[in-house]
């Protein structure tokens, strides 16, 4: 396949050149699509065993995908494919022209083996310098990168695009807080790339040692892996006065650059001339209008060694069409409200830590910390939200704590529709995260 489909920083491409795939007409847009298309149908069915046998299951050959709305023509693939399938199953390049192995982070069973051929890595660049651009990052930033470095995407795709950008890269890696925070005032970070739950932490430590993070030059944070509220947003922006983006990816796709925030923050552009996006219903898998929220597919348009058609992401979203005020074309997506794998259920209802995050963080007197613990006593499940609350809390009358309580625990089952506990603890009593935050421990006795 012809480098040419997705041309990437090895061809001297400026970013300013780069962000044009940003703005063009959506008819334009189409036929890229549709080209790309065609090449990765044709490169699975020929290079992928999996692809050609559920092709011919369907009764379906390359030649019946001509656009993108032939898409639904194809089979999914779920992640328990790519499982099944490991270390090399979905491979289609030879090992000869792989160039970097990164993996999925495992969070939620097998990890999932990535390869990326040379001009993967192109791709990967291009689209994290897209995403970048479209958070305000440029070449005067210092970016702070404390996404983590190895197998995880995160730290290596962040990167290699600022530093294309033309910005000083200071590749710190995930933990450590206390250097972070320290690294941050001398070297004069300007940019912050973590996880939302990660930066909670940093703004800990910070407020600890005594360093108002306002009086440093940082201004702009890029947050992403785990899915974080509005009330989230709000609370990092007002404590360390810089404005915080959201940018969405994952391992089996490219890794970080399938979507991100621009300053208008009405969701998240999906590169759509490198990922194809589909939102359908996760319990019939059919296709959604826009505007409908349900379960995003994506499909790769450009990858080569391990290409993806009609990937189930499990993440619950929208895609929202029209133009942008900030000019582009490209369709977002909202936030991402869940996980489809991120559910528990208590007493019947299904119930996403989303849902109680947006609740606790919308009450005043509530810090960002917070965990749900799932218990089973006498064959009953039951479900404990513990949160943090301010130190002026915990100093006044119990009074106050009751009625903050009682407050909590009717915000939380008026989001849920279920009563759940609601217990308030000390500030810093409960464990912070360095990488992908753990927001429910499931302490329910399971059978084997």
């Amino acid at each position: 396949m012809s480098h040419a489909l997705a041309p990437g920083l090895e061809n001297d491409r400026s970013a300013s050149d780069l962000i044009k795939a940003d703005f063009l007409p959506r008819e334009r847009l189409r036929q890229v699509q549709d080209a790309r298309l065609r090449n990765m149908v044709r490169l699975g069915f020929e290079k992928v065993p999996l692809y050609r046998q559920r092709f011919e299951a369907a009764g379906i050959t390359p030649d019946d995908v001509q656009s993108v709305d032939d898409l639904s023509r194809l089979p999914f693939i779920t992640k328990e494919d790519l499982r099944d399938a490991y270390p090399l199953g979905l491979f289609a390049a030879p090992m000869s022209e792989v160039v970097r192995l990164h993996a999925s982070s495992g969070t939620t069973g097998r990890q999932v083996l990535v390869p990326y051929t040379r001009a993967d890595l192109a791709v990967w660049t291009e689209a994290m310098v897209r995403t970048l651009t479209l958070s305000g990052v440029g070449p005067d930033d210092v970016v702070q990168n404390a996404y983590g470095y190895g197998l995880f995407t995160g730290g290596l795709g962040v990167h290699y695009a600022a530093e294309a950008l033309g910005a000083a890269v200071i590749p710190i890696s995930g933990g450590n807080a206390a250097r972070q925070i320290a690294v941050m005032r001398d070297f004069g970070a300007t940019v912050i790339c973590s996880t939302p739950s990660f930066f909670l932490q940093l703004i800990d430590r910070a407020e600890e040692a005594g360093v108002e993070l306002r009086g440093l030059r940082l201004r702009v944070g890029v947050f992403g892996a785990e899915p974080w509220s509005e009330e989230m947003r709000q609370r990092i922006q007002q404590a360390a006065g810089i404005e915080a983006f959201d940018i969405y990816g994952l391992a089996e796709i490219v890794g970080p650059g399938v979507a991100g925030e621009c300053s208008v923050h009405r969701g998240l552009h999906v590169l759509e001339d490198l990922f194809f996006p589909e939102i359908i219903d996760p319990a019939s898998g059919r296709p959604l209008p826009d505007g409908e929220e349900g379960e995003l597919t994506l499909t790769t348009l450009a990858k080569q060694a391990m290409p993806m058609l009609r990937y189930r992401t499990g993440d619950i979203t929208a895609l929202e069409a029209g133009e942008c005020p900030c000019g582009r074309t490209l369709r977002r997506m909202r936030r991402v409200s869940h996980r489809s794998d991120d559910l528990f259920i208590v007493r019947g209802v299904n119930v996403y830590p989303a849902q109680i995050e947006s609740a606790l963080l919308a009450v005043k007197g509530t810090l960002p910390h917070y965990q749900i613990v799932l218990t089973e006593e006498d064959g009953r499940e039951r479900a404990e939200v513990q949160i943090e609350v301010t130190p002026d809390m915990f100093s006044d009358r119990i009074g106050v704590l009751e009625e903050l309580q009682d407050n909590l625990t009717r915000k939380v089952a008026q989001a849920v529709g279920v009563h759940l506990d609601v217990r308030l603890v000390e500030p810093r009593s409960l464990a912070r995260s360095e990488g992908k935050a753990r927001r429910v421990l499931d302490q329910r006795n399971r059978p084997g």
